[in-house]
């Protein structure tokens, strides 16, 4: 036989809980709905009735009272195809939901490229469907801090965006420090033809790294002009290693802005003859997994992705929750240097 409320039909009331914790209707809800203009001790009863009986707001209910999803999106503009493969990504998720699922939120993923996949998800933020938003990996004609910034919603960035960076919150590392660090190792280890493929120039970490390499070789007095532009991923390293190494074949050392390019680099100068790093060394940018497994092991910068993305997460949770007013907040994280075989 069934016992009471342990059927589909008959799940507890907002009534049921008011009548056990000895309180209005109306108390019940403002106590389950955020205890505004609600006592200490009748809060204290109604949770101890939602606790007795099992009971389960109506997330939609509470939704107009509050006016709250509980729900965060991350916007990331980029296909889905790299979002699945790159590791970056996949560490960037793997910090925000762990700041997240502590506080029981739902993560919503919205991928949008260029054209109507971006209209869409603009309308969506614009719906305010969800409460607040994280951006990664943007670029700068997406224009997203412009909007977010406009849209008065909270939000913060993983990553310095090109624009609107003195109107939104951010957390990013260093990359001007972190490619002039890369440059540096090599001409220590007495390189004097460097070149580097860099990220996409309309990305700030792209233009950040490609800046730090140009600082360093300038202070050493070396040439700075052997650069290809890369896409961060594994087949546009390769091409841009083929580029590179065609115009200037006498490199003897290869600063690259991601590792995922720089394993793409790798199979270039294997397939060329050319020793690593005997006759080029390589560092490589992000230290997510990647260069722990090329041939030979990359020296890297190490990128705390992870981290960033949580500290981001944090961010935006304060904004929402009242604690922090909606404010350019930078917070920067230094790079540091992981040494392999690869240089």
């Amino acid at each position: 036989m069934q016992q009471p409320n342990e059927g589909p039909g008959d799940a507890p009331t907002l009534d049921e809980v008011a009548r056990l914790a000895g309180v209005s209707r109306a108390t019940a809800s403002r106590a389950i709905n955020g205890g505004n203009r609600v006592s200490a001790t009748a809060q204290a009863a109604v949770q101890a009735a939602v606790e007795s009986l099992g009971y389960s707001p109506n997330q939609a209910a509470r939704s107009l009272v509050t006016r709250r999803t509980d729900s965060i999106g991350l916007v990331v503009p980029e296909p889905d195809e790299r979002v699945f493969t790159d590791p970056f990504f996949v560490h960037t998720l793997r910090g925000v939901n762990r700041v997240l699922a502590a506080r029981d939120l739902q993560l919503v993923l919205l991928l949008a490229r260029p054209g109507d996949e971006e209209r869409r998800m603009l309308r969506y933020l614009r719906k305010r469907h969800i409460d607040g938003a994280l951006v990664v990996s943007h670029h700068r004609n997406d224009r997203l801090a412009d909007y977010l910034a406009a849209l008065a919603l909270p939000c913060a960035f993983v990553g310095r965006p090109f624009t609107s960076a003195d109107k939104v919150a951010y957390v990013d590392t260093d990359n001007v420090a972190g490619g002039r660090l890369a440059t540096e190792l090599l001409i220590e280890r007495g390189c004097r033809a460097i070149g580097t493929i860099t990220g996409p120039g309309d990305m700030a970490a792209g233009a950040d790294r490609l800046q730090g390499y140009r600082a360093a070789m300038r202070e050493a007095g070396l040439p700075d002009d052997a650069v290809v532009e890369g896409d961060f991923t594994e087949l546009g390293g390769e091409n841009a290693a083929k580029e590179l190494l065609a115009r200037h074949p006498d490199l003897d050392g290869l600063v690259v802005a991601s590792d995922l390019m720089a394993a793409g680099a790798l199979r270039v100068l294997s397939g060329l003859g050319r020793r690593v790093p005997d006759d080029v060394a390589v560092t490589g940018y992000d230290d997510l997994g990647v260069s722990e497994r090329t041939v030979p092991p990359l020296t890297t910068i190490r990128n705390p992705i992870g981290e960033m993305a949580e500290h981001a997460t944090r961010l935006l949770l304060e904004q929402i929750e009242g604690e922090r007013e909606r404010q350019a907040i930078r917070v920067i994280f230094p790079p540091s240097l992981v040494v392999r075989g690869s240089a």
